[in-house]
């Protein structure tokens, strides 16, 4: 038995199954955009753990940033007794946020915390308790971000009743066929026959869906949405949990948008690897909720803050904002290549900005029919070639490409060989 295989009977036996895998693969080190496995084998990562590898697996710079923040402490505990890094990335944030006015931040740990406190903050600052989030959204596993979540399976399936006051209106994509002013109409009929917009507290909204397969949200919903926040004074929360930090080809995916959300939820390439989360938001939200409403053990931890500064230093010395548009031209240069050819399997939808790009997987050429089946196979194949490679979407049938910032030309080149291998009909 292979070592990986090996590993994989232990975790049988030791972990639950509602734990699922993407790939059948066990890691015994990374380094930038490569894996290589327990038996030795070596694998080009297109996944980046989920989009949190924006500057690639142990950056020096983000290593070296950790290791010198461990020789101070490790877990002071920020509501104990406070420390520079924790402060200093407050500060950093607060200045590049896409946030009209001042603006403070508060840190975390997971993702779904982020969403959690931001609706908490959102909450304390209007007195009120519904939210609107939208189908196909991801917002996290716990039980509020799970209640917003627009997706049943598998997120939902069996975990018994949401929580009460979370409302959900249809996402404008293409492939639902909704369109921006279906969605906000769709929002009036929920004011008008389920929730009085005064009630609401919250809309929550990914710039570009992730789970929900890699959609951007139009320019007119995101302009509609901040009209009717205003019109109501109901908190607007940007999600870029998956979007932040330059993978989109901005800083922050709100920057494609001429207008601004009051909280930005933050996570996975925040911190290059390291568990952190956070909200920013406009400071006189921010300061809402009662001193000791907010918080968490190990948030903000300082090891995970230094990274988080580090990361930022990254992105500005290395260009790593203008490499993602470079990446994701040259990913969608060769995808639009495969999506003509007959000895691959049918592709359509190519999409994305900066380097969060996919493309759906169709059961024939030229039409939109979803391909589950398919798609699951060539995320297995990709594995055997020696690629990791994701798939994502509301009908499982679309593959995300989420290569780290870092990887030079070679590497995406060679995993595009990769992924074409895996496509071949």
């Amino acid at each position: 038995m292979s070592a990986n295989a090996d590993l994989f009977a232990r975790r049988q036996a030791a972990i639950p199954r509602g734990v699922g895998h993407a790939t059948p693969v066990a890691i015994s080190r990374a380094q930038n955009a490569e894996l290589w496995d327990l038996d030795g084998r070596r694998y080009v990562d297109f996944a980046a753990g989920i989009a949190v590898l924006n500057t690639g697996h142990r950056h020096p710079h983000v290593m070296a940033a950790v290791a010198a923040e461990m020789e101070k402490f490790t877990h002071p505990c920020f509501q104990v007794t406070a420390y520079e890094s924790y402060v200093a990335l407050a500060e950093r944030l607060n200045a590049l946020a896409p946030i009209e006015g001042p603006a403070k931040s508060i840190f975390f740990t997971t993702g779904a915390e982020a969403t959690e406190n931001a609706v908490k903050i959102a909450r304390a600052a209007t007195g009120r308790d519904g939210v609107i989030a939208f189908t196909g959204a991801f917002h996290g596993r716990t039980f509020m971000a799970m209640s917003m979540t627009g997706k049943v399976v598998p997120y939902k399936k069996g975990l018994g009743a949401s929580m009460p006051n979370v409302w959900h209106v249809p996402f404008p994509a293409t492939h639902s066929g909704v369109t921006t002013e279906q969605a906000l109409q769709h929002l009036d009929f929920l004011f008008a026959a389920d929730i009085d917009p005064a009630r609401v507290a919250a809309i929550i909204v990914e710039p570009v869906q992730g789970e929900g397969g890699f959609h951007p949200a139009p320019a007119d919903l995101m302009r509609g949405l901040r009209k009717v926040a205003d019109a109501h004074g109901i908190v607007l929360i940007a999600d870029e949990v998956q979007t932040g930090f330059g993978r989109t080809g901005k800083l922050f995916a709100m920057e494609h948008y001429d207008v601004r959300p009051d909280l930005v939820c933050v996570a996975k390439s925040l911190a290059g690897g390291f568990p952190l989360s956070g909200v920013i938001g406009r400071a006189a939200i921010m300061d809402a909720a009662e001193p000791g409403g907010l918080g968490g053990t190990y948030a903000g931890n300082p090891l995970a803050c230094a990274a988080a500064l580090a990361v930022l230093d990254v992105i500005e010395a290395e260009g790593l904002v203008a490499r993602a548009n470079a990446i994701g031209a040259r990913i969608k240069a060769r995808l639009a290549g495969f999506e003509g050819r007959n000895d691959l399997l049918p592709i359509a939808g190519i999409r994305g900005p900066g380097a969060m790009i996919a493309f759906d997987i169709v059961r024939e050429r030229g039409s939109l029919e979803p391909d589950a089946a398919a798609t699951k196979r060539v995320t297995l194949r990709a594995a055997e070639e020696g690629l990791i490679l994701l798939s994502c979407g509301t009908s499982f049938s679309t593959i995300r490409i989420l290569v780290p910032l870092t990887a030079s030309d070679a590497i995406v080149e060679e995993g595009l060989d990769l992924l074409e291998r895996a496509l071949a009909a």
